[in-house]
């Protein structure tokens, strides 16, 4: 990123980027998830309604979340040349290479996923402080991994795109508060059978009825 011909910084440790699909455009801004119905036509980024997760984050992810949002609103030029997407309004120019080349797909069996957002009826995300220390590693037909209070393990069979757990065991300390809550999502969702996706560092677990988790890899 470039503004008034000077570089511009990223917040630490985040990305920025942009998903296309189906007349909508998604931006991972390093804090929340925005995105809307889009328009490229004439070689603009026309969005005429912007929402997205209200997550709190530290304010260089803050701030970073409302230049984008900014930026987006302001209906930027757009140019994509093989894999790269160049975005630019007034001095301010964003350049994008595609996802796939940068950060390619991580792999589900061995890959240690910890929990970044639990998702509620397909529309309702949460993330609580310390969220991250539930995981999951899937290998081979085990399934092991840390509720956020409760080291757990079971079985686990792989068809296409879903899983399907059983034999579920845990440790049996108390949970209570935050810790009791995530444990609750967690076990939820791996019950009986779920989509997954993997989009470069990031699993998506979802059931039928749309609860899930989404996971990053650490």
């Amino acid at each position: 990123m470039t503004e008034d011909g000077k570089p511009k910084e990223l917040a630490p440790k985040t990305r920025i980027g942009l998903r296309f699909a189906d007349g909508n455009v998604h931006a991972e801004t390093g804090c929340n998830q925005v995105g809307g119905e889009v328009s490229t036509a004439g070689g603009k980024l026309t969005i005429d309604v912007l929402g997205g997760t209200e997550m709190g984050c530290d304010t260089p992810r803050q701030e970073q979340q409302y230049w984008v949002e900014q930026l987006l609103k302001d209906r930027p030029t757009w140019k994509l040349d093989a894999d790269t997407l160049t975005l630019t309004r007034g001095t301010t120019t964003v350049v994008l290479k595609d996802r796939k080349v940068v950060q390619p797909d991580k792999v589900l069996d061995g890959t240690r996923w910890s929990l970044e957002t639990v998702v509620e009826g397909g529309d309702t995300e949460w993330h609580l402080v310390g969220s991250e220390k539930a995981h999951l590693t899937i290998s081979g037909e085990r399934i092991t991994g840390f509720t956020g209070c409760n080291d757990f393990q079971g079985v686990v069979a792989t068809t296409g795109n879903q899983l399907t757990f059983s034999d579920l065991v845990s440790t049996q300390k108390a949970c209570a508060g935050d810790d009791g809550k995530l444990e609750k999502a967690f076990v939820t969702t791996l019950k009986g059978q779920v989509t997954y996706t993997i989009e470069a560092n990031r699993l998506q677990l979802r059931a039928a009825d749309g609860n899930g988790l989404d996971l990053t890899a650490r």
